[in-house]
């Protein structure tokens, strides 16, 4: 994982959101978001750090906006997301080999049965790396494979 990855803001936190929510909920918090912290809604009785502070935040807000509300950056974001959250100290339930691993060339992927009956499935890009942290299609368990030997 890079720095610049750790360092990523997160853009639903920024909006008081969650990956659930809908493009509506996210379009009213954003509005509501907007419009208490855009420069021009500020009182007169509001400091110059205070008045940075906002513009600063109303800037985050409409970048976060920008970045949920077009469906492809945001299905991008929560990919990268999700990514990160793989990477990150998951629980292991098994270690397996890439060489124990099936090639389905019909979905080009590498995949691995499950106990609960459902598969473990890894790309070719993914495979390329040393190991991968892989979830079950159907259950909460997931599996180090180790592309290396």
């Amino acid at each position: 994982m890079t720095s610049e990855r750790r360092s990523q803001k997160d853009w639903y936190s920024i909006l008081e959101s969650s990956p659930s929510d809908g493009l509506q909920d996210l379009k009213q918090k954003y509005q509501r978001l907007a419009l208490m912290y855009h420069p021009d809604k500020q009182g007169p009785d509001v400091t110059v750090t205070e008045a940075e502070e906002h513009l600063h935040r109303f800037i985050e807000v409409d970048q976060a906006w920008k970045v949920l509300s077009n469906q492809e950056t945001k299905r991008a974001y929560d990919l990268q997301l999700r990514a990160s959250e793989l990477n990150q100290s998951w629980p292991v339930d098994a270690h397996v080999c890439l060489d124990d691993m099936t090639w389905d060339d019909d979905n080009e992927v590498y995949t691995y049965g499950c106990r609960c009956g459902g598969e473990f499935s890894i790309g070719r890009e993914e495979a390329e790396g040393e190991e991968a942290i892989v979830c079950c299609d159907t259950c909460s368990l997931s599996i180090e494979v180790k592309t290396t030997t």
